[in-house]
């Protein structure tokens, strides 16, 4: 990726979450080839080792912090833990995110709590945390990853479109309260996506038939509004949550 003069990130200190959806190392990548430093943060069996290894092609420093995305004490240490050995921190990418498809009236109590856990309170306890340094600093960039379904339904998904919805608020809220401090609290909405390069037309896919793009998205076709909103060049734009989803939010 050819990075737009003012999208430089060179010099920065950037801090993205991990999952299971093979997504962090595209993102933690182009943090790295714009010339941050990266640390991820995600469990053992979360998609950080790939995501360690292909930012350091870069050569830029990355580190990885074993953390319990669910938990305040965890996640406030390993943030001090990075704040220390980076200096700073000027980026957080919230990018860790579960789903699960099932009927609202089977959904248990225990489904609910981890679910809302990992989607939502993990995005709030990591901005607390972080926060602390962006506010002494008076400047920093907070982008949340969250989807389509923060502004639509979903048949056997109202607990995902739930926790996607309360992104939203949070997102556009945060920017509020601290937009005077010098912080850029911004979403990206991504559409249905693939990790695969290209579809198989021997197996034809009936969603990107729906799709005005006639395709899925790829996580590279985040990376470089994920590269602006984590540059200087975005200090004009807070709160807002952008889409990119081969336009399917315009069938709503």
């Amino acid at each position: 990726m050819s990075t737009p003069e003012g999208w430089n990130l060179t010099g920065k200190k950037a801090i993205i979450s991990a999952d299971r959806r093979g997504w962090t190392k595209f993102f933690a990548s182009a943090l790295a080839e714009a010339g941050a430093d990266v640390a991820i943060i995600g469990s053992e069996n979360s998609d950080m080792e790939e995501a360690h290894n292909k930012a350091s092609d870069y050569g830029h420093k990355v580190i990885s912090q074993t953390t319990d995305l669910m938990s305040k004490a965890s996640i406030d240490k390993s943030i001090q833990s990075i704040n220390d050995d980076f200096g700073t921190i000027d980026i957080l990418v919230n990018n860790a995110k579960a789903n699960f498809g099932k009927r609202f009236e089977e959904v248990t109590e225990s489904e609910f709590d981890t679910l809302m856990d990992f989607n939502l309170k993990s995005m709030f306890l990591t901005c607390q945390s972080v926060g602390q340094t962006m506010l002494k600093n008076k400047r920093g960039r907070i982008i949340n990853m969250t989807s389509d379904l923060a502004v639509r339904g979903l048949w056997n998904s109202v607990v995902p479109c739930a926790s996607e919805g309360a992104i939203h608020q949070l997102t556009s809220s945060l920017a509020l309260e601290w937009g005077r401090d010098g912080i850029r609290v911004n979403g990206i909405g991504a559409g249905w996506l693939s990790t695969k390069q290209e579809s198989d037309p021997s197996e034809p896919d009936l969603l990107e038939r729906y799709l005005p793009s006639r395709r899925k998205g790829h996580p590279n076709n985040l990376t470089q509004m994920l590269v602006y909103l984590s540059s200087d060049a975005c200090d004009f734009v807070t709160g807002q949550t952008i889409f990119i989803d081969g336009g399917a939010l315009a069938h709503a």
